[in-house]
């Protein structure tokens, strides 16, 4: 077996990042107790932030990004893991503190992985990916603080996205009715074959209230976008609903007011995908398998190779990407 394989690396000077697909070895690899076979990666929103090296988040150059991927065990030093498992990876700051998925190979932790679930292909896995796995956890977490379908129409932001893309055909497969936000009406068609009850103008959600409760409008919401978009979610929720955050692609800052907490029992829930332990990405993993219809899957997903990703990650924040992006490393 070869031990050569391309890998998408980056390297900085004088504070400017900059890609190129290289013929790495296996020597190359930073130290871990499984190596992989990479078949797939995904395009998230923090690969479009590593790959223009925008917010700091890799320190050491050179470095390959790609924060998840899914393939086949190729050697393993740990129990856990033999060669020919089929296994997937998200977060533990892979592709960020440590060498990713853009690559034909990657070597890691072993506590890092999941066994891949049955009924996936390592394909599916990675039209998932970080994106869609995020988006489960968002499901879990509104109906473990008591959201069913019987209580209303949820919002989701940022819904031709790929977490929003995911989180609607979720949802919609769940029984829910779904109001999908977006700034792209051409995109409604799509949004609405994923299952989307309802389209709403991103411009009615990003634009300051002057009022610190609305009418209560959501029974649930997924925020993907953060900033006023989600201080208007907030202000709109029903009684003792909860909002589930998991992103900032309209920034950081939250300029809301403590009303919605206190005169109407509102939840906010802080969704992390990146350090979840592993018996809960197991059961995350398996419910995407139960509650995702993997033909809509199919419909939001489309694939590119190492040598799209600088593009398409530019693309990605934009807000120019539909859906779910899988880069076929070997391609």
């Amino acid at each position: 077996m070869s031990s050569q394989f391309p890998a998408l690396v980056l390297n900085e000077a004088d504070r400017k990042v900059t890609g190129e697909i290289k013929t790495l070895t296996t020597d190359d690899l930073p130290e871990g107790d499984v190596t992989v076979a990479v078949e797939y990666s995904g395009l998230n929103y923090k690969d479009g932030m590593v790959v223009n090296g925008i917010g700091r988040l890799v320190r050491d150059y050179p470095h390959v990004p790609g924060i998840d991927f899914a393939g086949t065990v190729e050697a393993s030093d740990n129990a856990a893991y033999k060669p020919g498992d089929k296994v997937v990876l998200t977060g533990w700051r892979v592709g960020e503190a440590h060498w990713g998925g853009y690559a034909g190979k990657a070597r890691v932790k072993a506590g890092w992985l999941t066994p891949l679930p049955d009924g996936l292909s390592t394909k599916q896995a990675m039209a998932v990916g970080t994106a869609g796995f995020t988006s489960m956890l968002c499901v879990a977490a509104l109906e473990d603080h008591g959201l069913t379908p019987d209580a209303g129409p949820v919002l989701v932001t940022g819904a031709a996205g790929g977490v929003g893309s995911v989180a609607v055909a979720i949802l919609a497969k769940r029984g829910y009715s779904v109001a999908a936000s977006t700034g792209r009406p051409a995109l409604g068609e799509y949004l609405t074959g994923l299952g989307a009850a309802q389209i709403v103008d991103r411009a009615e959600l990003s634009e300051p209230s002057k009022r610190p409760l609305e009418t209560e409008t959501w029974a649930g919401a997924i925020d993907t976008v953060g900033a006023t978009t989600l201080a208007r979610a907030l202000s709109q929720m029903k009684y003792g609903a909860s909002v589930a955050a998991c992103g900032l692609a309209g920034g950081a800052n939250l300029e809301s007011t403590v009303l919605p907490f206190l005169l109407r029992g509102v939840n906010l829930l802080g969704i992390d995908s990146v350090m979840q332990p592993a018996e809960n990405r197991v059961r995350i993993w398996a419910r995407v398998v139960d509650d995702l219809p993997l033909e809509k899957l199919d419909e939001m997903t489309d694939i590119i190779g190492l040598g799209d990703v600088q593009g398409a990650a530019n693309d990605i924040l934009k807000g120019q990407v539909r859906g779910r992006l899988v880069v076929d490393v070997n391609a």
